[in-house]
């Protein structure tokens, strides 16, 4: 026969601690705004990699004397083009829609260059805190007192107008708080026990880096890593928007709105549909950071 269970074991088992895991989707699900917002970035993301099945045009066929018809819900439109046509006579829903494509893969690719090379220096800066720390800390401290925009419109001004240099631009904006981030919590992770046991043991310097200190580090950096990708889009629409990014006829939401710009009085509609994608991208990818930052940290879970 098998044992009865006693009061006593359901007690027991009904005490057992949830998981990491379960902790943070509860802690990260009890926030509505982290879970709107990150339910409007996925559907952003699918319609980036289905947009050739999506889009209802080719986003650079041109619809001769369709040019600049109002969206399809207003007097002029057509039900043919729903959020009506550029000054070219291309659709603009098409175009948006392959916009997510360059806009996310552009914050994308320089988010995740500015943390490669950002954790690469602030880790290293904390490890050889006198000299190379320094020097790293001084060139960081400098590249932060201007405003991130326009150094960003300065160097993609140098190096010239195309999607690699964006996100080589942008990349380099973005690095200084991934190195700052890094350094100050590497640090506090300098003094821990396991640190010291692992140096004693004989580790080596790349494997105490990234394997000893480095996983312990993780939970602000990814917090960090959604906030800087929320920058790279909008650093990203507004070098578009100056000329110096993605070049038309490329469908690119900060390009789209450079172009839009001269028929603001004439045809608003041109410049509306390019802007609330960035806006949504960025206000959505916000709200997923502020539900990660709270699920990650410790401080601000509520276990109940």
């Amino acid at each position: 026969m098998k044992p009865s269970v006693l009061p006593s074991d359901l007690k027991l088992m009904a005490a057992t601690p949830p998981s990491s895991w379960q902790l943070f989707l509860s802690t990260f699900y009890r926030n509505k705004g982290a879970v709107l917002g990150f339910i409007v970035l996925a559907l952003m993301v699918i319609i980036a990699i289905l947009a050739p099945a999506l889009a209802p045009h080719d986003p650079y066929e041109l619809f001769t004397g369709q040019e600049q018809l109002p969206p399809a819900f207003l007097s002029g439109g057509d039900t043919m083009f729903w959020l009506g046509t550029d000054d070219a006579g291309r659709d603009t829903l098409s175009r948006v829609m392959y916009g997510a494509r360059y806009s996310l893969f552009i914050g994308l690719s320089a988010t995740t260059l500015a943390m490669l090379v950002g954790v690469s220096l602030g880790l290293s800066a904390a490890f050889w805190p006198k000299v190379w720390g320094k020097a790293v800390m001084l060139v960081n401290d400098i590249l932060m007192s201007y405003p991130s925009l326009l150094l960003a419109i300065i160097i993609a001004a140098i190096l010239g107008p195309s999607m690699t240099n964006t996100i080589i631009t942008i990349a380099l904006v973005c690095t200084p708080p991934f190195i700052r981030l890094t350094r100050a919590t590497a640090m506090v992770e300098l003094q821990r026990e396991y640190f010291v046991a692992s140096q004693v043991m004989g580790a080596s310097v790349l494997r105490l880096l990234f394997i000893t200190i480095l996983p312990n580090c993780m939970a602000p950096l990814i917090v960090q890593a959604t906030m800087i990708f929320s920058s790279a889009i909008l650093e990203a629409g507004a070098i578009g928007f100056l000329g110096f990014g993605v070049q038309p006829p490329d469908a690119e939401w900060g390009a789209m709105l450079g172009t839009a710009r001269q028929y603001i009085q004439s045809n608003v509609w041109l410049a509306i549909w390019p802007g609330v994608a960035i806006f949504l991208a960025a206000l959505s990818i916000n709200l997923t950071g502020d539900g990660l930052r709270d699920a990650l940290d410790p401080k601000l879970k509520q276990v109940t």
